[in-house]
């Protein structure tokens, strides 16, 4: 018997939960001082989530997915994309989104159900955040491959969580963008928990980076804490993706500091005890103790960054409370390019009710 194929998947990590240098740092942060825009990014985010968070409790905000302890993973991808570049999303990457150019007033929009929340000022080519899990990597493939046939050098950079990679979406994604060198980044954050079920029960694979092997394309696992880390896989598979070498699958190991969502209670399935650990790793500490090491950071810039951000999300968030709703006659704006008379007939009956009784008629 001989063997047909060996596979190895590398584990990249450069800062310890203390934020210690573990290795040699790649180019992009031997100056400890360029890494100060990445902690204060990661900072804005998790101050603009505590705000949101508040908004739904007060009832001010729809249902709303918390990106709390993944900081690192999204200033680490949004730094590495290019304005030309095209970003597909699950409803948790905010983070990301405001490093490419969407508003935090537009987040919360789109959170209070708004949809002109999703019509960003920012960056027009990305696409807006998929609630239907897994789908949007069948749409990076359509979007990779034009971006092929265009000869273009743009990459589509697709975010799922670790469940969607037990989806069909996205093995038939993976393999067809592997088939046909697509330059795609299909990035895997493994927050541990599926909604309410964990890591270890959704599949038996040793990693969800090996899912890349079926696909003949290479897979890397990362420390999803560790923004260095992050930063520099993303980078790497940019890089490839350019250069016309194809996809890349990257698995970030992090942990959900949060409830899946504000309609729910993660008490219920997970031990307190395995929470209390994960926030001994979690990213915006480990940078901050790096920094702080190096001589770049200390309590006085700390205190002005946190005022500088509350300031910023408090006036976007009052520039979302300030924004007049939407007219009722807007869900058909967007519905077809061209009504059907069936649609068309109901708009008319819509407009001549709000001409007749208002908005706040409710008969």
């Amino acid at each position: 018997m001989t063997t047909a194929a060996t596979f190895r998947i590398e584990y990249q990590q450069f800062l310890d939960e203390r934020g210690h240098a573990l290795a040699p740092l790649p180019a992009f942060a031997t100056d400890p001082a360029a890494l100060i825009p990445f902690y204060e990014a990661m900072v804005l985010m998790r101050t603009y989530d505590a705000k949101a968070i508040a908004l739904q409790r007060t009832g001010q905000l729809g249902t709303y997915a918390s990106l709390l302890g993944k900081e690192a993973v999204d200033a680490g991808i949004g730094y590495a994309m290019r304005p030309e570049d095209v970003f597909l999303c699950t409803y948790r990457d905010n983070g990301v989104q405001m490093l490419r150019g969407v508003t935090m007033r537009e987040l919360l929009l789109y959170w209070g159900g708004d949809e002109r929340g999703s019509d960003f000022a920012g960056p027009r080519r990305d696409f807006p955040v998929s609630i239907t899990i897994a789908s949007q990597c069948l749409h990076a493939v359509g979007v990779a491959y034009a971006m092929k046939l265009r000869k273009q050098a743009r990459v589509a950079v697709c975010m799922v969580g670790d469940g969607a990679t037990s989806k069909g979406d996205f093995y038939e994604s993976i393999n067809a963008a592997g088939a046909w060198k697509l330059p795609v980044v299909f990035f895997v954050t493994n927050n541990q928990w599926a909604i309410s079920v964990p890591r270890s029960t959704q599949s038996a694979a040793e990693t969800l980076a090996q899912k890349a092997i079926a696909a003949g394309i290479p897979g890397v696992q990362v420390d999803g804490n560790d923004v260095i880390a992050v930063h520099h896989a993303v980078q790497e598979a940019m890089m490839l993706a350019r250069k016309g070498d194809g996809p890349t699958l990257i698995e970030a190991v992090t942990y959900r500091l949060a409830d899946h969502t504000t309609a729910d209670d993660a008490s219920r399935y997970r031990p307190p005890e395995e929470v209390a650990e994960a926030w001994k790793r979690e990213p915006l500490l480990r940078l901050r103790n790096f920094l702080s090491n190096a001589g770049v950071w200390d309590k006085t810039h700390e205190e002005e960054l946190l005022r500088s951000c509350n300031s910023e999300v408090q006036a976007a968030a009052q520039a979302y409370i300030d924004t007049p709703p939407p007219p009722p006659e807007q869900m058909f704006d967007q519905l077809y390019a061209a009504p059907a008379a069936a649609q068309a007939a109901q708009h008319a009956a819509l407009l001549e009710h709000v001409k007749n009784h208002g908005t706040n008629h409710a008969g």
